[in-house]
């Protein structure tokens, strides 16, 4: 068979280190489409703290540096009436993620921006400067009612930039200064740093903290989170947390049928032998083009399992590989879904956990200087 010239341009783009996908799919609200030149992959880094930048030739990196974007929103708390959250308003400090996860459903988020859902999701990340300032200024407002707010409602608070902005850390002091119930979901043992502040909100009953553990094979991890903590690692941020009395839970989600269901009963364990208190488990979405970047990525990590995942997939999304109805898209439905749900219950019982809840005491909530002054 005579092989065709252009057959390497429409080949698939290999994989790149450190980064979940190099797929860059046109974002769905744009008409066109362009395509990166290849000298382009030339990128910026800093040189130390405050130095200036150097540019390092494609030669040198791996792939595209991050780069990292202003954002001027003046709202920080977001609100949503989903039935199936356990919370109702969130506060996220960063848009887009470079913990590069394939599976994240908040990847087409970024296509509002005109970018792709793709590289682009976890290589141009925004940043919202003000969020404490802006966060305090909305707990101040008599409007303001307390109820659980969550931080990484859609992107993880503790993704790598926060080691220096601290944005997160921030918005946890304004909390703890407020007594304000606070439940935290992340992947990183940066989390860790904060145990200070969250012992603060331990205090008043006002404090959880979920963290996800996806799978505990290293390797699997590696290509399919490349940028978050090793599983290892989150089960030290559990066992961290936990000695310092903080209520922690860990998340198994999301669960990938055919590819991670398997290690339910493997992960409880681990977690509740480092300390977790309960536990809870999510089945993946793939809403929007999500769907065809894991496709891709399981075609290049795990062709092995690609039909099977995709296959079980189907089973639990009624023929489709996402299913966006409330009460359905968080676990499916059908046999798989109930011998996954009934596999984790049990893993549970074992364990001697209880199923999470978001439900946290608001009643020491306080606006400083106002409580002063009702002394008087």
């Amino acid at each position: 068979m005579e092989r065709n010239a252009n057959d390497d341009a429409r080949a698939p783009p290999s994989p790149l280190r450190g980064r979940g996908t190099p797929d860059q799919p046109t974002s769905r609200f744009l008409e066109v489409d362009f395509a990166a030149d290849p000298s382009d992959d030339v990128g910026a880094i800093l040189d130390g703290e405050g130095g200036g930048s150097r540019e390092l030739g494609a030669d040198q990196i791996s792939g595209p540096v991050t780069k990292f974007f202003v954002d001027t929103t003046r709202n920080i708390i977001a609100h949503n009436d989903s039935p199936d959250v356990g919370f109702r308003v969130s506060v996220n400090p960063y848009r887009g993620c470079e913990h590069g996860c394939i599976y994240c459903y908040a990847r087409p988020t970024h296509e509002y921006f005109g970018l792709s859902a793709g590289l682009d999701f976890e290589t141009k990340i925004f940043v919202k400067q003000d969020a404490p300032k802006l966060l305090r200024d909305a707990l101040m407002s008599p409007k303001w009612q307390p109820q659980t707010l969550a931080l990484s409602g859609v992107t993880d608070c503790y993704q790598p930039i926060e080691r220096k902005l601290k944005l997160t850390r921030g918005c946890l002091e304004v909390l703890a200064e407020f007594r304000h119930p606070t439940a935290i979901v992340t992947k990183n043992f940066l989390v860790t740093r904060d145990v200070d502040v969250l012992a603060k909100l331990a205090e008043h009953d006002a404090v959880i903290v979920v963290v996800t553990v996806t799978t505990l094979d290293e390797e699997l991890a590696a290509v399919m989170e490349p940028r978050a903590s090793r599983p290892a690692r989150r089960l030290e941020a559990i066992r961290a947390l936990a000695s310092a009395g903080i209520p922690t839970s860990v998340m198994l989600g999301p669960m990938i049928p055919g590819l991670t269901d398997h290690e339910i009963p493997a992960i409880v364990a681990a977690a509740a032998q480092a300390g977790a208190r309960s536990a809870s488990w999510l089945m993946v979405r793939l809403p929007f083009g999500v769907k065809d970047l894991f496709q891709s990525w399981l075609e290049r990590h795990r062709p092995d399992r690609k039909d099977k995942v995709l296959n079980r997939l189907r089973e639990l999304r009624n023929g489709k590989l996402n299913d966006p109805r409330f009460g359905v898209r968080m676990r499916g439905e059908g046999e798989w879904a109930r011998q996954i749900d009934q596999l984790f219950d049990v893993a549970v019982a074992r364990a001697g956990l209880k199923e999470r809840t978001f439900a946290l005491n608001t009643k020491a909530f306080r606006r400083p200087g106002l409580h002063q002054q009702g002394l008087f």
